[in-house]
């Protein structure tokens, strides 16, 4: 009877799972809907590394900076721009240097 309790259980509540699952990824299979699942945890752990990267180049280019001032240099070397720009454009295509002046942005004024 047990046995027959939670088969009737998981019959019922498995309809559900895959209808919430299917809703929160577009898929329509519930094997379709695992890999999202998956991918999208992935995806989530590569954000926050990426996250952290772009903080430890923040403070790397702080230090750059403080460097320059102190010299008696100016904040933001504008060649030293103009190859992180092409470096990015060369590797990811026109959509990487708008990344790259999102990097720049992010890494300026800091000190």
């Amino acid at each position: 009877m047990t046995t027959t309790a939670t088969t009737i259980a998981t019959t019922a509540t498995t309809p559900t799972a895959t209808a919430a699952s299917a809703d929160k990824t577009g898929a329509r299979t519930p094997e379709a809907a695992g890999v999202i699942e998956n991918a999208r945890e992935r995806i989530d752990a590569l954000d926050d590394r990426i996250i952290g990267l772009v903080q430890e180049r923040m403070a790397v280019s702080a230090v750059i900076q403080e460097a320059r001032i102190t010299s008696g240099g100016r904040r933001v070397n504008l060649s030293r721009e103009m190859e992180v720009l092409g470096h990015y454009r060369d590797a990811l295509g026109k959509p990487g240097t708008a990344l790259a002046m999102t990097l720049l942005e992010l890494c300026r004024g800091r000190v």
